[in-house]
């Protein structure tokens, strides 16, 4: 085993989601796959800020991969042409304001006041509800359309779903490298310690100020509205 993280001795680990939305499968919804690369030989220990690289494949009308590097600025998107071959179609470097919301895990509304609170403002303020129940397409529409929030929250009666090495990372690397932010409430997922392989939390995708709103919504205040660098601006 590598002491050392030195990805020419010790490789690249990767942790990927192959089909992501498989409930959705039947009703021929659009699906995906999340992968995310940290250097070395550990998945555990390690943050979503490690990862050297995070990518997205969406299996929709058209197929398309959105990929995002570390240390290359953006979260760029790629179409697969009728021919094979893969053009650059998109880079997004900015996640701007807009009123577009994909609240998953609203049975936590029952039970979790704030969370209801927050979903009764989406609505009061005419957001726009885009959501498919399948994670790949409900986050890449915040990165292909520069706008909007999801939201998965918990509650005592409605637990954590979504894997933190699996899903919620790589995703964070990318709209994080996008120019928008994530939280599970308090924190960027991406600054997260992930203690266990299966280990769930909540989050939140989206712009500056609907991260803030979020947090705030739901904890009181939040470390955005205070100016801290987090995640992958960190």
């Amino acid at each position: 085993m590598c002491e050392t993280i030195d990805p020419a001795l010790c490789g690249f680990s990767v942790a990927f989601d192959p089909l992501d939305g498989s409930s959705i499968v039947d009703t021929n919804f659009t699906v995906g796959t999340i992968f995310g690369v940290w250097p070395g030989d550990k998945l555990t220990g390690v943050t979503g800020g490690d990862q050297v690289a995070a990518a997205m494949g969406i299996y929709g009308p058209r197929t398309t991969y959105v990929i995002a590097l570390k240390d290359c600025p953006g979260t760029h998107e790629f179409l697969l042409l009728d021919e094979g071959k893969w053009q650059h179609v998109k880079d997004t470097t900015s996640i701007g304001e807009g009123k577009m919301f994909s609240p998953g895990n609203l049975r936590a509304t029952f039970d979790n006041p704030d969370y209801s609170k927050l979903i009764d403002y989406y609505v009061k303020e005419k957001y726009t509800l885009r959501y498919t129940g399948g994670m790949v397409p409900d986050v890449n529409q915040i990165i292909v359309k520069e706008k909007g929030i999801f939201t998965n929250v918990t509650s005592p009666s409605a637990k954590a779903k979504l894997r933190l090495l699996f899903e919620v990372a790589p995703l964070g690397l990318l709209v994080e490298k996008a120019g928008g932010h994530s939280s599970d409430g308090k924190q960027s997922v991406l600054d997260k310690v992930i203690n266990e392989l299966d280990e769930r939390t909540q989050v939140a995708y989206g712009s500056k100020n609907e991260i803030i709103r979020f947090e705030e919504t739901l904890y009181g205040s939040s470390r955005l509205a205070a100016g801290a660098t987090v995640g992958a601006a960190a």
